[in-house]
């Protein structure tokens, strides 16, 4: 009788204890993302996030940690200035009876934000023996960012050249995009009318080509053409002008570098023909002298 009782407690025990473990493996507070049974294609739980207690009702919900002060992921609102100047150089005179030592500039630059920007460009030379003794214009243009490499620019340009003592200015209106084209190529296009209604325009590409990673040679293409003559300012209709050029620039710091050059010029058609009738060479090769900075 003894042994009976023992061996019945016994199987009592066993019983009750292996429906403890059963209800413990059943409560939904005991399950962890270690034992969580994953479905294919659903997301992995974060080891940042923390369950919260279970309750029968609600379930299992995680709470993130909010992260204040994060900086924005763009800021397109922030306004800042550049200035580029792409050429500044001294054209030594190579020989012959016409021209002289002359210099070129071709600067500009923006400020604004990443949307909306305030231009300014200025290109000039002096004592070219191509079209006048000086030629010098301004631009101030509104640009708007409207796709990816690309910026409309309206606004108004003043050009003014002197030769032989005289000077004659004109003010134009602009309408042009500027951006990058694909293979890297940097291009202005440019569609002026001067208060005369006289129509012109203008195309320009430049590409950067990595020798090195400090020795750059940049090659330079730009044209001119015109609806219409002005003699004043030496220039025929149809195509004006074309310019070749190469510079190899040492990047001492990437926002300073002297370079040297080769420039061919050539006017054509009417222009052209002005220019000689002015005693001016239509074709020229030009050695140059510069330096490219920019801030």
């Amino acid at each position: 009788m003894v042994l009976t009782g023992l061996l019945s407690e016994g199987i009592a025990a066993t019983v009750a204890s292996a429906q403890t473990v059963q209800e413990t493996s059943m409560t939904p507070a005991a399950t962890t993302p270690s034992t969580m049974p994953k479905t294919p294609g659903a997301p992995t739980p974060d080891a940042s996030v923390t369950l919260a207690p279970s309750t029968g009702q609600e379930g299992v919900r995680p709470t993130v940690s909010q992260r204040r002060n994060w900086p924005a992921p763009v800021n397109d609102q922030e306004h800042r200035l550049f200035t580029l100047i792409d050429v500044l150089e001294y054209r030594p005179k190579t020989g012959g009876s016409q021209g002289h030592d002359d210099y070129r500039w071709d600067i500009e630059g923006w400020y604004g934000g990443d949307y909306n920007r305030l231009w300014f460009k200025s290109e000039g030379q002096r004592d070219t023996a191509f079209k006048a003794d000086y030629d010098v214009d301004f631009q101030l243009l509104y640009g708007r960012f409207i796709r990816k490499y690309y910026d409309l620019q309206m606004g108004g340009r003043v050009e003014t050249q002197s030769f032989k003592g005289g000077n004659v200015t004109r003010g134009l209106g602009v309408i042009g995009i500027e951006g990058l084209v694909p293979y890297n190529y940097d291009f202005e296009s440019s569609l002026f009318i001067d208060q005369n209604g006289a129509v012109s325009a203008r195309l320009a590409f430049t590409k950067d080509l990595l020798l090195t990673q400090r020795l750059i040679l940049q090659t330079r293409f730009e044209t001119n053409a015109a609806v219409q003559r002005v003699e004043e300012f030496t220039t025929g209709s149809g195509l004006n002008n074309l310019e070749f050029g190469g510079r190899l620039r040492y990047e001492i710091r990437r926002e300073f570098a002297p370079y040297v050059g080769i420039s061919l010029d050539r006017s054509f058609g009417e222009t052209a023909t002005l220019v000689r009738q002015d005693g001016g060479n239509p074709s020229q090769v030009r050695f140059v002298l510069g330096v490219r900075a920019w801030f």
